[in-house]
């Protein structure tokens, strides 16, 4: 019988340089850094895209209204409250559907959607039939495709990268969406204003073709759990999600703090810009200028997200963010006699620390909600507090336009905008202001006293640590 035959050998190494050892499992299986995971980039591309595309279409609806169908403020109204209901109406339904499928199918199916209708409503306009019941159900099916959209993008990001890259992942999205904020609707104004109806609402769609092939490039599978022959109801699922928010100890105190701003923001811009124009008497431009600040604002809260928590934890730097956000609020009733140039530049400082203080809030809070939700529940999770804080929203703004019929417009505001700092006192008292560098699993509550070094074993990786992930 002939010998076996030896594997080969690798040549010796040079002198004075020791042997390396061969690259462990976990090395050659290490995934990719965050941009440069081609699954992320897609996500956020395409996220990006659908963003400026839903900024752009909630401008460009109602500027043909006004413009081409000539509709009263009464009218208007009922126009935007109808583009709004859906996000009342269907958020518990679209988080226990997003928890049954692929996030990236929702996502595709949505954005084509949205580009389907709109494609249809820029025909619609082209042939001069596009009337108010037409745009009514445009609004209506576009906000009820938004819905589906935004809740199977906050899912899927925790389905496609690591824990440890959730922070500098949400910082990312987030950073987009407020770009997109900013930009939608000074795109939106000028396609209508410049060209014309049908190719500002068919530049909307194309927007949302670009999201869904972006989406869709998507490549690598994606693992949806929760799934079973035989399903549970959507009103059995939906109750799971409400559940879990209520009984874990961070996501009820993040829902509550939602509700709680929701309710106290839309009271206060229930007066805000009456008072501006009215109290202080500045002109169009001048306020366009000083709402937009609030979009760079955003954009460097994105960005201090994901470093601040890493130096400070989480806890500290939520409190303070929504303190000096929320309480930068206050500062606008107080503005009186001022000329046009001291006005408009102190509400360019307010609002930008508005923004700022509100997106840093904005991406802290999502990886919380990311990091501490099973798997299996975060489209009802993110839909059911997306749910809490809307539901607050139409009562505040009542009870905001009630104060300031009252009280007048300079008390209204002050009163409104002292009820904003009631959001950031019940985090303090919460256990939300106890997190510290990296954030607890699913099931586990900070402790006071302890500093959660290792809190995240067990799981892909220092969970929300942003020192620990790679970009």
């Amino acid at each position: 019988m002939s010998p076996v035959p030896s594997p080969p050998q690798s040549p010796p190494p040079p002198s004075g340089i020791p042997p390396q050892p061969p690259p462990c499992d976990a090395e050659r299986a290490a995934p990719p850094a965050l941009w440069r995971d081609r699954g992320f980039r897609g996500l956020w591309i395409g996220q990006s895209a659908s963003q400026l595309g839903e900024n752009t279409t909630l401008v460009v609806l109602p500027l043909i209204a006004v413009l081409t169908l000539g509709l009263d403020p009464g009218r208007l109204g009922v126009l935007r409250a109808v583009g709004q209901a859906p996000a009342l109406l269907l958020s518990l339904l679209a988080g226990a559907w997003v928890d049954r499928w692929p996030t990236r199918t929702v996502m595709v199916l949505a954005d084509a959607g949205r580009a389907v209708v709109l494609g249809a409503a820029a025909v619609g306009a082209l042939l001069g039939a596009l009337g108010l019941p037409a745009l009514l159900a445009l609004a209506f099916a576009v906000g009820a495709l938004s819905v589906f959209f935004d809740v199977a993008y906050q899912a899927s990001l925790v389905r496609l990268v690591r824990s440890d890259q959730l922070l500098r992942g949400n910082s990312a999205l987030e950073g987009s969406r407020s770009a997109a904020g900013t930009g939608g609707p000074a795109l939106g104004g000028a396609l209508v204003s410049l060209l014309s109806a049908p190719v500002a609402i068919a530049s909307g769609g194309l927007l949302f073709v670009l999201s869904s092939l972006s989406i869709r490039r998507i490549g690598r599978g994606e693992a949806v759990p929760g799934r079973t022959k035989r399903p549970p109801s959507v009103s059995r699922r939906i109750r799971e999600g409400l559940r879990c928010v209520a009984a874990d100890p961070l996501l009820r105190s993040a829902g509550l703090a939602s509700a709680v701003f929701q309710f106290s923001f839309a009271a206060t811009t229930t007066a805000y810009l009456p008072f501006l124009s009215r109290e202080l008497h500045l002109p169009g431009t001048v306020i366009g200028l000083a709402l937009a600040a609030s979009g760079p604002g955003a954009l460097l809260g994105s960005l201090l997200a994901a470093r601040l928590p890493g130096r400070f934890g989480y806890g500290p730097v939520l409190v303070t963010a929504a303190v000096l956000g929320d309480g930068a609020m206050l500062c606008v009733p107080g503005l009186r006699g001022a000329s046009p140039v001291v006005a408009g530049a102190a509400l360019l400082a307010v609002n930008f620390v508005f923004g700022a203080g509100g997106q840093l809030v904005n991406v802290l809070v999502m990886a919380v909600r990311g990091t501490v939700t099973p798997a299996a529940l975060q489209g009802r999770v993110a839909a059911t507090i997306t749910f809490v804080g809307m539901g607050s929203a139409p009562l505040g703004s009542l009870v905001g336009g009630f104060l300031a019929g009252r009280w007048g417009l300079r008390t209204g505001l002050l009163v409104t905008a002292a009820g904003m700092l009631l959001s950031p006192a019940l985090m303090a008292l919460s256990p939300l202001a106890r997190l510290r560098r990296t954030l607890p699993v699913p099931g586990e509550t900070p402790a006071a006293p302890t500093d959660r070094t290792d809190s995240a074993k067990g799981r892909d990786g220092p969970a929300g640590h942003p020192e620990a992930a790679s970009t």
